[in-house]
């Protein structure tokens, strides 16, 4: 079986892969710096967990020898986060992806999936945005996101370096952190019930997204990395395929509401384009956000 490594994989998104690929019989190796927190609960006994930051090409090389594939999560994912710091996001989502891909490189790794953000798209009149529409991201986290794409892309032609791009879509499931980057309202909501507090709604609420649970974005990722199909650099929307409004979801929560001021740079509607992500990968997501909150209540305990 191959050896994989997952960046970022003592993160929410990252623990769920690294359950996965351990499911499947892979060895795997984690390259995390803990930033976002230590949760035990997510520890995998049966994966080698490194403690580094992506800015340390040389520590890059040395873990990345006898690893077969690379699943580039590590991020600092906060779009309001990249707004208040855009030098420091720059530095590890933009500077950190490149040594990424050449420290695979030098070490003679195969194949680098590289998980990008529907944030790279920005606002866009049409949706499921059409392959031709140019890309114009409203956050420094989008532009990251977009220049990362670039670096794949480019690196594939240059040097024949296998990479795939996969643009995420609201990502929600079990192991996310309320507090955490990846919180999103779906986890936000869930705390906030716990406590017994109203969900907080930024803005009128009537703004939509494409969710996609944890499980199916796992599987997205082992099927970009094993298919024949792709790695020279595609660019590949992965989401749930149905937007949801903000109420919508607090409504499936449950629970009393209030409204606070809207966030700066937040988009007013996201919805995948699938087709790639069918006909190169034959994937389809198959938990919906209905299913989807309601096993993370039972999980979380909430009514």
């Amino acid at each position: 079986m191959p050896n994989y490594l997952v960046t970022g994989g003592a993160g929410f998104i990252g623990t769920n892969l690294v359950k996965t690929l351990l499911s499947e019989g892979h060895s795997v190796r984690v390259f995390d710096n803990y930033v976002g927190g230590n949760f035990p609960e997510r520890h995998q006994k049966e994966a080698e967990y490194i403690v580094g930051d992506i800015r340390d090409k040389d520590a890059l090389v040395k873990t990345f020898v006898g690893i077969d594939g690379i699943f580039h999560l590590a991020a600092v994912p906060r779009v309001s986060y990249s707004v208040e710091h855009p030098l420091e996001t720059h530095d590890v989502n933009v500077n950190g992806t490149l040594n990424v891909l050449e420290a695979v490189r030098s070490a003679g790794v195969k194949r680098v999936i590289f998980a990008s953000s529907s944030a790279a798209l920005g606002d866009q009149p049409q949706y499921p945005v059409p392959e031709t529409a140019v890309p114009k991201p409203i956050s420094p986290y989008g532009l990251h996101k977009l220049v990362g794409e670039n670096y794949c892309r480019l690196w594939s032609t240059f040097y024949g370096l296998e990479t795939v791009s996969l643009r995420y879509f609201n990502i929600y499931g079990e192991y996310m952190d309320p507090n955490g980057a990846y919180a999103l309202v779906v986890g936000k909501f869930m705390a906030q019930k716990k406590r017994g507090e109203p969900l907080t709604i930024c803005g009128d609420g009537d703004y939509y997204r494409d969710y996609t649970h944890v499980q199916d974005v796992a599987k997205a990722n082992i099927l970009a990395m094993t298919s024949t199909n792709v790695g020279h650099g595609e660019v590949i929307e992965i989401g749930g395929g149905h937007p949801y409004s903000v109420n919508e979801v607090a409504a499936l929560i449950g629970g009393a509401t209030t409204n606070i001021p809207a966030r700066a740079a937040d988009m007013r509607f996201t919805q995948a384009n699938l087709e790639k992500a069918k006909t190169l990968l034959g994937w389809e997501s198959t938990i919906t956000l209905p299913n989807g909150i309601a096993e993370l209540k039972k999980i979380e305990g909430v009514e």
